[in-house]
């Protein structure tokens, strides 16, 4: 068996000549059943390649089961795309479609909440530039230093660091106090029924200035100070029923004011 090396990590034993040699057989091949035999031969004997990029990635959240199936996948998309003529041996062009397919399965997949796939990658872009630039600057950089290194704006780098904040979910769970009694859920706010009052409230001022004085005052006793109809007739001077009337039309007014102004 060949001995290819994957990036400087631990080396990988292709397989025998003749799995090169079922590739050049398949793309000689027209579609047909025989091509399509080669194809699942060339795969079959490809496939060692496949897991091995995949276990690289083990131990990183994914199952597995899940990467090596992907990197199936990867290997599926070479062996379909290879093109003998170009004068890359399979190896070469194999192992990074391979692990393309696998990073993407990440970033697809390891994302708390889905964010679009622009903001994933440029996540990952301002991730290497900031490793990259901290050796070089012996600093950590700054906004405008990576967007100078990426060749983007900083608004850019910004959007990019705002979508980072989705790729780890914090529990609710989470302790927040020394004492470990408050959690980060006892922070959140609950609903405020006092809000949907708010508007009416504002436009009540408004409403009230078009009551003539009299009105005002009735509305006032009434609501605010709480009396009977027969306690204000007596601070008024008038019957109550006249005060029925009087505040029957006022609330009238006001419901009608305030219809106009929401």
């Amino acid at each position: 068996m060949a001995t290819i090396e994957l990036h400087g990590e631990q080396a990988y034993a292709a397989p025998e000549a003749t799995a090169t040699e079922l590739l050049d057989a398949m793309a000689a091949s027209p579609a047909g059943q025989d091509r399509s035999r080669l194809r699942d031969r060339a795969i079959e004997a490809w496939l060692p390649l496949a897991r091995h990029l995949a276990h690289r990635y083990s131990g990183r959240g994914e199952p597995t089961d899940d990467l090596v199936q992907t990197a199936t996948v990867g290997l599926i998309k070479a062996v379909d795309k290879f093109d003998p003529d170009r004068g890359v041996d399979f190896a070469g062009y194999a192992i990074p479609t391979i692990i393309g397919e696998i990073k993407r399965h990440f970033r697809d997949r390891t994302w708390s909440v889905r964010v679009p796939r622009r903001l994933q990658e440029l996540r990952l872009a301002i991730t290497e530039a900031n490793s990259t630039l901290t050796h070089k600057l012996g600093r950590s950089p700054t906004v405008p230093d990576i967007a100078a290194h990426l060749g983007i704006g900083e608004e850019d780098v910004l959007e990019g660091l705002e979508g980072a904040r989705a790729y780890n979910a914090t529990s609710l769970s989470t302790p927040i106090s020394a004492d470990g009694t408050t959690e980060l859920g006892d922070t959140l706010g609950g609903e405020d029924h006092e809000y949907e009052l708010a508007e009416t409230r504002v436009a009540l001022g408004p409403a009230l200035a078009s009551l003539d004085e009299r009105e005002q005052r009735i509305l006032t006793l009434r609501f605010y100070g709480n009396l009977t109809q027969s306690q204000i007739a007596d601070q008024i001077g008038i019957s109550q029923m006249h005060v029925s009337r009087l505040l029957t039309k006022a609330l009238t007014k006001l419901r009608t004011q305030l219809a106009n102004d929401l």
